[in-house]
């Protein structure tokens, strides 16, 4: 197990020097899931290891999925019988290698008399897919699907139409914290050697005379580093076309990105304590309804809903959670639910693409298939592109054994059974603790967040007032995780301005003093940081007030 004493591996500046001075089999571009997965699996197969990631781990899409680790029940309905198949048993490697971060989640499908997701006319076919949903791989989370009564139904979700519901289906499939999750893999591809560097982006791909991109260049502070590796590994997700423009003569046009918005309201205006699958009136898409922050009375502190699925032609670093966004949502929400949600009672949201492959059928985003795809070009750069956050890992072994063909080297896949930082020493705590909460996201490491407060009392206060995160985990975020900003702490380290933006930005002054001795920051810089931070904040809250149209003028 990595302690606080011990995880010098994962400090920035050490890996910049390694990434300097070393030379690596394979050099990986991008720190989202697809890359810090890459990295473990080429490092754990003992290649030598770098990644290099331009802004933070999980900045783009990695920290802003629906949080859950599933199958995708809905990709049955479009034949993609082995996606679903791959990713429940991943999902199951995940919960093994993972127990810490990865947990049982229940959902139900709500059966309505009319407008439903499903009407009573089809529950039957429902059930049909629940048993193959089971069957495909369900069973390994241990339970089976069942069919509830009204009653039972309600007590689930007890803002629902009474009148409108029939009855229910539920399974069970699993949550994660996306963000956690990544930079857990990211951690775990340094304890075994990986040399991983964020706010480090790729400026030029360097080629060999017979024109094989090996070395990259990166810009890390004020400097330029060449970083010197045999094989390139492009996983940038919705920008893998700009990284493959830097060694190709044209850029590529491969990527179809696909906006995904959720929104966070109090959990007391929805009180499910369960996910729920909720219709889209008068679309052929459906939303989930999460519960989040367990209180130790059962009860939640908050509630997300999502995922929209269109077509973005936008900027792929700044997508907007717009009105028509909200409006979307909101509709299919308080369709389901009599409490009345309205945009003032929205407290937090958050926007991101997916990296869909192109097809050559036309048609909606959300009928595109989630399978990765791996290419090679004629300077041997691999790109893998698509996939879904549950099947990382496949990606991953899939794209290093790309690189060993490039390298005529041979190693086997050692992921399928290796558990990430965190695992060993794992206890979940009672639910709603501060153990449990340190817990479930920091795992055995979390008593090296308890030697924090052991030394320092005022670190075990909370964080931001109403949630759950305590003053030491920015210190540790700072010291053990390579948080590099104020920002990476409040959006990603922890997920506060994604539940409570509002308490978010009224703490972010305090946290930024809190921090700024570690950063060693002056007060122009804490203030420049804050100032950063609430600007973004200030922006979000803009972009939701205008339509997609407008925003995309305005950004213009």
């Amino acid at each position: 197990m990595i302690s606080a004493s011990n995880n010098t591996s994962f400090d920035r500046n050490t890996m910049l020097e390694r990434l300097a001075h070393e030379e690596f089999d394979i050099v990986v571009v991008g720190g989202g899931i697809t890359g810090v997965g890459v990295a473990l699996d080429a490092a754990s197969r003992g290649l030598r290891t770098a990644l290099v990631e331009r802004d933070d781990f999980a900045s783009g899409t990695s920290s802003k999925s629906s949080k859950l680790v599933h199958g995708g029940l809905r990709y049955l309905q479009q034949g993609e019988v082995r996606l679903v198949y791959e990713a429940l048993h991943e999902r199951q490697r995940l919960r093994r290698n993972a127990p810490h971060l990865v947990s049982v989640m229940p959902f139900m499908i709500p059966i309505l008399t009319k407008g439903g997701v499903v009407s009573r006319k089809i529950a039957r076919a429902l059930g049909s897919s629940m048993w193959m949903y089971d069957l495909t791989g369900g069973w390994r989370i241990g339970k089976l699907h069942k069919r509830l009564r009204k009653a039972a139904a309600f007590q689930h979700l007890p803002t629902m139409h009474a009148d409108r519901l029939a009855s229910a289906y539920l399974y069970y499939d699993a949550s994660a914290d996306d963000a956690r999750l990544c930079l857990t893999v990211a951690l775990t591809a340094a304890h075994h050697g990986a040399a991983v560097a964020n706010q480090c982006p790729v400026v030029r791909i360097i080629k060999d005379s017979a024109g094989h991109a090996n070395d990259v260049v990166v810009r890390a502070d004020d400097r330029e580093i060449t970083v010197r590796a045999k094989v390139v590994v492009n996983a940038a997700g919705v920008w893998a076309d700009d990284v493959r423009a830097l060694a190709e003569a044209t850029h590529p046009d491969s990527i179809r990105p696909a906006k995904g918005v959720h929104i966070t309201v109090p959990w007391s205006m929805v009180r499910n304590d369960i996910a729920v699958i909720i219709p889209v009136p008068k679309d052929r898409r459906s939303l989930f309804v999460v519960p989040w922050g367990p209180n130790a009375d059962g009860t939640f502190q908050y509630t997300y809903v999502g995922t929209t699925d269109t077509d973005f032609d936008g900027d792929a670093d700044d997508p907007q959670c717009t009105k028509d966004d909200i409006d979307y949502v909101l509709r299919a929400l308080n369709a389901a639910v009599t409490t009345d949600i309205t945009e003032a009672d929205i407290t937090g949201v958050w926007s991101g693409l997916r990296p869909l492959v192109k097809s050559v059928e036309s048609g909606r985003t959300a009928d595109l298939s989630r399978r990765h795809s791996i290419t090679t070009n004629d300077a041997g750069v691999i790109s893998v592109t698509g996939g879904k956050l549950t099947t990382y890992r496949e990606m991953a072994e899939d794209t290093v054994d790309k690189a060993l063909l490039q390298l005529k080297r041979k190693a086997r896949c050692r992921t399928k059974a290796l558990k990430l930082v965190g695992a060993a020493g794992f206890k979940a705590g009672t639910p709603g603790s501060v153990d449990a909460h340190l817990a479930s996201r920091h795992g055995g490491q979390a008593t090296s967040v308890q030697a924090l407060i052991a030394a320092d009392p005022t670190l075990g206060a909370p964080l931001i007032e109403g949630l759950p995160y305590l003053r030491a985990e920015a210190i540790y975020a700072v010291r053990y995780e390579m948080a590099q900003s104020l920002d990476d702490i409040l959006t990603r380290r922890t997920r506060a301005r994604l539940f409570d933006r509002d308490a978010t930005m009224r703490a972010s002054e305090s946290v930024a003093a809190l921090i700024a001795a570690e950063f060693g920051w002056d007060d122009a810089t804490t203030a420049d940081q804050v100032a950063s931070f609430l600007a973004s904040c200030e922006d979000e809250i803009s972009a939701a007030t205008i339509g997609d149209a407008d925003l995309r003028k305005a950004q213009a």
